[in-house]
């Protein structure tokens, strides 16, 4: 893995410009190419840490506001707001927002992996999935999402239910993503919210 991240040119690209991790520039690259934040936006960034996606966030917004969640703690990064929480737990996610409501909601989290490939993808489909909760419950009406899951079993009823809620719905592999990775982003605009409606 060392080695690896030595000859990874995201990895020292990372390193020299100060970000927490090589992911800062697939959210980069995404927000380029999909113009997913606007200046002034509230952000929550789900399973945060090490904190590279809360800080590439934070210089898309501007003094907009960036709430990073995650189970674990991460060193403070000046203007993100931080909290400890499961983001699968609507309790624990609803104790962190309250009444909040955020128009983008970005989550890169990704299951610990296990060396089995299907558990490991259906893990996968089940955070993207907690994701999307959190969009209905805290999203605003017209609101984006980018969420990470791995491809395979499950994928395209995932697709199928985000594409429900968001008027724009693509799939994208940014050029930071490592060539062997499975993983997939779905990149989804424009929130439809229900409740609003109904």
């Amino acid at each position: 893995m060392c080695a690896y991240k030595k000859r990874d040119g995201y990895y020292r690209k990372a390193k020299k410009e100060g970000y927490r991790s090589r992911a800062v520039y697939k959210l980069k690259q995404i927000h380029e190419k999909f113009g997913i934040f606007r200046e002034g936006d509230t952000v929550l960034d789900l399973g945060a840490a090490p904190g590279g996606w809360s800080q590439g966030a934070l210089e898309a917004v501007g003094e907009g506001r960036v709430i990073a969640v995650d189970l674990v703690g991460m060193r403070d990064i000046d203007g993100v707001e931080q909290y400890r929480g499961d983001v699968t737990s609507e309790e624990a996610m609803d104790n962190i927002l309250k009444d909040t409501k955020v128009d983008v909601v970005i989550s890169d989290m990704a299951p610990n992996i296990s060396g089995n490939y299907s558990l490991d993808q259906a893990r996968s489909v089940y955070l993207a999935r907690s994701a999307l909760h959190v969009c209905q419950r805290s999203l605003r009406d017209g609101g984006n999402m980018v969420v990470k899951v791995f491809q395979g079993e499950d994928f395209d009823a995932l697709l199928e239910d985000v594409r429900a809620n968001f008027r724009f719905v693509k799939c994208h592999s940014p050029r930071a993503s490592r060539n062997a990775s499975s993983e997939m982003y779905i990149i989804a605009k424009d929130f439809l919210d229900i409740r609003q409606k109904g």
